[in-house]
């Protein structure tokens, strides 16, 4: 089982990063704000349960790569953090200017919708890439089951995901106005993700 050192340090690291304005949670805040809050909360649990079919590829690669040669998963270590690295620079660099758009959605079913929002994440190969890089440091190996571990993280990411991008589903109309008065509203959530990021791949490529 995961230790509470791991837990919290990570679901504060997942919140930030998920909190930050990107493509899913805009769409979500679009959805909601142009369909309605069920609509927005259906492809926003999509969205977050997506994360779990980039779990089973975590778990399945990471594992296999750790069996195969600790050589090997150090340097998957080192290219995860040049990634998050790079992630962290290109989020300072970044201008903050997130609007949200709404209307032209044409009117489909709860299921329909919460589907396209586990096929939007699924198919996304940066997302794939950022779970090798983020969920790995998060890992004791000492601990041993490192699959196990890699699942339990997977799910904990899923899970605040479902239960932000809900939210955002739900109180769409009211977050959206806010966004689209303050354009560089997403500005201070970018710094602050982009030192995550950078700090997080400085951390995985020093550790040992």
């Amino acid at each position: 089982m995961l230790t509470w050192t791991q837990t919290l340090p990570f679901l504060l690291a997942a919140l930030l990063i998920t909190a930050t304005p990107g493509p899913d949670n805009l769409m979500v805040l679009g959805m909601g704000m142009s369909k309605g809050r069920w609509q927005g909360i259906a492809f926003g649990l999509g969205c977050a349960f997506g994360c779990l079919s980039h779990t089973v590829l975590a778990v399945v690669g990471v594992s296999a790569v750790i069996a195969a040669s600790p050589m090997a998963f150090t340097a998957l270590k080192w290219a995860g953090g040049a990634y998050l690295v790079w992630l962290g620079v290109q989020a300072l660099r970044s201008s903050g200017t997130a609007r949200v758009a709404g209307g032209g959605v044409p009117q489909q079913p709860l299921g329909t919708l919460f589907l396209k929002g586990v096929l939007a994440n699924a198919i996304n190969p940066k997302v794939v890439l950022f779970f090798l890089s983020f969920l790995p440091q998060f890992v004791v190996p000492a601990q041993g089951h490192v699959g196990w571990q890699l699942a339990q993280l997977g799910v904990l990411f899923t899970l605040q995901a479902a239960l932000l991008f809900g939210l955002l589903g739900y109180f769409a109309g009211g977050v959206g106005a806010w966004l689209n008065r303050r354009p560089s509203a997403g500005l201070w959530l970018d710094r602050l993700a982009g030192m995550v990021f950078i700090g997080l791949g400085l951390k995985l490529i020093t550790q040992r």
